[in-house]
């Protein structure tokens, strides 16, 4: 139970957390109805009073503008379709530090716009792509021409999660601005970044109802833009209660199973103790001290086993997973030490009140039957 329960918060507290490096918690746009994730946005323009009152917000710990565009990514023999997000040199990389496997991040304080580019590992074996390689890459105008830019790769990232991989690079801001006749003051909106995430919903909703905050413009958390993948991660939670109780159910049944072997070894013995006076209850809580020794050694032995085998995964990842199926290549490990507790206070309590059960067949053995039995 200590182990499936701390891999199960691991795998969510993961996934999570690469979701929300890569695109924040919250997303402050232009209202667009229902649309794609990875739709472009339309502009809005840069609002420094309510900039100042979303920084506010005891929960916001830092807000970024961006801005997407489409593109197309060609060499002498490929050609791919990509989505490039534009960042300000504001942008904080250590959200997004973990996931650069190659080079180095973005250099965005050139007095134009940055000819760098972060392309995804998935593009770099696409297109046989490597470090310091020039890139051309082609914009489709506001007009409808196609308008040719030459970028160098600086870096290559991974975050393990196909819908990012398999669709982003990352440039400057700058860069958008420009291609769609943007000022300096246009961008497609915000990212925010908070130090509680499970405050998303609460927090989305105060943001919107600020004062400040346009009419026109929307907040969106990543659970709506990303619905699907916080579903499959909720699944989890079933999961790992179904096990759980599968657990909790054979362990019940081994010590009643226990007490049973116990009380039938000790019949006769059971027999003389009531011969010579003593009450049923008194012969009880010597069965039943007996068997909570039991239960209480193998709850012992269960947690330092199960947090050793955590502690041994953690630091070596002997246990690996296919990165395409789970958005991770080692099993992570979380532990929640009242999590802990309270499977081991439980487990206790339960086997205490179930093992109850069979020590009432003392009060069925007849002493004189009892002290003949063979």
């Amino acid at each position: 139970m200590i182990i499936t329960i701390s891999l199960v918060n691991g795998f969510q507290e993961t996934v999570s957390q690469k979701i929300f490096s890569f695109w924040g918690h919250i997303r402050v746009e232009y209202k667009q109805g229902e649309r794609s994730s990875t739709a472009e946005e339309i502009s809005i323009v840069k609002n420094d009073t309510l900039l100042n009152a979303i920084k506010k917000n005891e929960n916001v710990k830092s807000i970024h503008p961006f801005a997407t565009r489409y593109a197309i990514l060609k060499t002498n023999e490929e050609v791919e379709g990509v989505m490039v997000k534009g960042i300000e040199s504001s942008y904080d990389f250590k959200n997004i530090k973990q996931f650069l496997k190659e080079g180095r991040w973005l250099q965005l304080n050139y007095s134009n716009y940055s000819k760098e580019i972060i392309i995804s590992s998935h593009f770099s074996k696409l297109l046989k792509l490597k470090l310091n390689d020039a890139i051309l890459i082609y914009f489709i105008r506001p007009d409808g021409s196609l308008r040719p830019d030459k970028l160098t790769i600086v870096g290559i990232y991974k975050t393990g999660i196909e819908m990012y991989d398999n669709s982003f690079a990352l440039s400057d801001l700058r860069l958008i601005q420009k291609l769609n006749g943007w000022d300096s003051s246009k961008i497609g909106g915000y990212e925010i970044f908070l130090d509680d995430y499970s405050q998303m919903g609460k927090t989305s909703e105060e943001l919107y109802n600020l004062d400040e905050f346009p009419s026109a413009w929307n907040t969106k958390t990543i659970y709506n833009l990303y619905p699907n993948i916080f579903d499959w991660l909720n699944m989890q939670n079933v999961t790992r209660n179904v096990l759980i109780v599968f657990m909790l159910l054979v362990a019940i049944i081994n010590l009643i199973t226990c007490i049973l072997i116990l009380v039938l070894e000790r019949i006769r013995m059971v027999g003389v103790l009531k011969a010579l006076g003593l009450s049923d209850w008194i012969v009880q809580k010597i069965f039943l001290r007996h068997v909570l020794i039991i239960a209480s050694t193998g709850i012992f032995c269960g947690l330092i086993l199960g947090l050793g085998l955590l502690f041994l995964q953690q630091q070596t990842g002997f246990i690996t997973l296919q990165e395409e199926a789970y958005y991770m290549n080692t099993a992570a490990v979380k532990i929640v030490w009242w999590q802990i507790a309270i499977i081991c206070i439980s487990t206790f309590a339960i086997c205490f009140a179930v093992l109850l059960i069979p020590s009432f067949l003392v009060k069925r053995i007849n002493p004189v039957k009892s002290i003949q039995f063979r």
